[in-house]
């Protein structure tokens, strides 16, 4: 059977159903299709190079060449030797051709033609297929930006299969996670992040389900840790795209795209901005409405109070009574049950190595935190039980020490840090400058 013979409509050499399952084949080409034996005559035509060019397979298959219908007069003996010349050539031949619809368009397409040979060897003929070459250059730039995407780009970029595991993984993502790139295919976003797991898949199943969200969100994560190092929180900058097959009638989702970026510098300093501009603009609130008391005692509470906002939960004043001896001045917030401690004037219970005597001694500041045993350090400390942090700092007017101002704060909350020190001194100094003024008569 020659293979240059019929149409792709008419295939009266393929007998039976073989001539059908031709023509359907021909017919349900995504690319358009023409072959010609190897006298330059059109054999098969199919329906997508009917689409492009207008031409029906009854009026493209039987003429020679393509002069005086498919291409002008001027071009058409030069496009249809450069489509014969893969007869003689080995492999495929790409070119651009400028060629003619039915209705006098002009149109330029990208071709790949290959010879065909006969029973015998002999050359027979040549298949030619084609498209207009807007298309070929969209699939060319969308091949590009995938391969530019996993190589090269500044962010990361995984490609996550439909039971939430990643398929592809470029470059950037594989150094943020700290693994390699291969490492991370197939397996379980659990075994790489050790927090934040839940909200990433929330999020991969919601776009699956519902499609991208019209925004990009922050998502906090903490990847596993390599053997000895320790944990680190990350914010990355994450966007979602769902991917569906185009291949199907129906959206069949083939997974999600998602991109993202490392921006925890950024975060954690603008978190930084924003905490040190409240707690600036609560001194300034506090060191107004303390200026209306005239009992120093009160004065010192309004202080307190506004200092603890957003910083601390429990907030201690002692002041100097003697030699290594200090009484409880204040307490916040007010109404706590002695604070841990003893009010009316009575020294307070401190162990000689206690921080707030340490804190005395050095006229500066003291951190710690609680370990396992939260409750009994606490309680070893005449502090609230539920303490788990401490910060001490020296109350200094003067020259001298006067006091000492606690902050405490529960395991709900970090420890004291030294940014956390510097206001609790800025406030101690507001706060021993009150208790040094005489009362009002």
């Amino acid at each position: 059977m020659s293979a240059f013979t019929g149409s792709a409509r008419d295939t009266a050499s393929v007998p039976g159903e073989g001539g059908d399952l031709l023509a359907a084949l021909l017919d349900g080409m995504d690319a358009a299709l023409c072959a010609l034996d190897a006298g330059g005559t059109v054999t098969h035509w199919n329906r997508e190079a009917e689409r492009i060019l207008g031409w029906p397979a009854a009026e493209a298959v039987g003429r020679r060449g393509f002069d005086g219908w498919a291409a002008r007069s001027a071009d058409a003996e030069e496009t249809l030797a450069r489509v014969m010349g893969a007869m003689r050539t080995p492999g495929r031949q790409v070119h651009e051709l400028a060629l003619l619809r039915k209705d006098g368009g002009r149109v330029l397409v990208r071709s790949q033609s290959a010879g065909v040979r006969g029973a015998d060897g002999r050359p027979a003929g040549v298949y030619c297929a084609f498209s207009e070459v807007h298309v070929q250059i969209d699939l060319e730039r969308s091949i590009a930006l995938s391969e530019a995407l996993f190589d090269d780009a500044p962010w990361g970029v995984v490609l996550i299969d439909a039971d939430l595991r990643p398929a592809v993984v470029n470059a950037y993502a594989a150094r943020v996670i700290g693994t390699g790139r291969t490492t991370l295919l197939g397996r379980p976003l659990g075994e790489v992040l050790a927090g934040g797991v839940e909200e990433l898949e929330g999020a991969l199943q919601h776009v699956l389900a519902e499609g991208a969200p019209p925004a990009p969100a922050d998502l906090w994560v903490t990847p596993v840790p390599a053997p000895g190092a320790g944990e680190r929180r990350r914010c990355w900058r994450s966007g979602f795209v769902r991917l569906t097959s185009p291949m199907t009638e129906e959206p069949v989702p083939l997974g999600v795209a998602w991109l993202f970026q490392d921006v925890t510098a950024e975060r954690l300093a603008a978190r930084e901005a924003d905490r040190t501009r409240f707690r600036w603009s609560q001194l300034h609130r506090a060191g107004v409405a303390a200026a209306e008391y005239t009992d120093p005692a009160e004065a010192v509470a309004v202080l307190l109070d506004f200092a603890l906002a957003g910083f601390a939960d429990h907030g201690l004043v002692d002041r100097v009574a003697g030699a290594r001896r200090l009484t409880r001045a204040v307490a916040s917030p007010a109404g706590a049950p002695e604070a841990g401690g003893l009010g009316g004037g009575f020294p307070q219970r401190y162990g000689a190595e206690h921080p707030a005597l340490q804190a005395w001694d050095r006229a500066g500041s003291v951190r710690l935190s609680a370990g396992r045993d939260a409750e009994e350090w606490a309680a070893a400390r005449r502090w609230p039980a539920d303490t788990a942090h401490a910060l001490c700092t020296a109350l200094r007017s003067r020259g001298r020490t006067v006091g000492v101002l606690t902050f405490l704060r529960t395991a709900a909350r970090g420890g004291f840090d030294r940014q956390d020190a510097l206001y609790a001194e800025t406030v101690a100094a507001r706060v021993a400058a009150a208790l040094e003024l005489p009362p009002l008569g």
